[in-house]
């Protein structure tokens, strides 16, 4: 059997799962999660130029406080057709991103570029 190596003077245990089960943090990030504010948005874009400006939207949106996940995704059957997945920590959150910058330049011109868009709300039940 091989020897362990020992461990530095100083180092810390690496933390395990159940370490952060027993403290509570799993399980308090789990009910967050499920606590979550989530918006899809589907739309159909008059051209490629929808796509770019909604990819613009990404990295600024990211870095937003409350914003846990805002993905983009283009439609492998449909041309034209994009899907943008969003999950805040709250609806006030998500309203707060509504005032930033980046999306009220987006909302001016959306009008412009795309054909048609949709919107839902969702609630994770299990």
């Amino acid at each position: 059997m091989a020897k362990r190596k020992p461990r530095r003077a100083g180092a810390r245990k690496p933390k395990t799962r159940r370490t952060e089960i027993a403290r509570g943090s799993w399980r308090e990030a789990a009910e967050r999660r499920r606590d979550a504010h989530r918006d899809s948005a589907c739309a159909r874009g008059t051209g490629n130029l929808a796509g770019s400006e909604l990819r613009a939207l990404v990295g600024p949106t990211r870095k937003e406080d409350g914003c846990l996940r805002y993905d983009l995704h283009r439609s492998a059957d449909t041309p034209g057709a994009l899907l943008l997945h969003e999950v805040w920590t709250s609806r006030e959150a998500h309203t707060e991103h509504m005032h930033s910058p980046h999306f009220l330049r987006w909302n001016a011109r959306k009008d412009a570029l795309l054909a048609s868009r949709d919107a839902t709300f969702w609630k994770q039940i299990a």
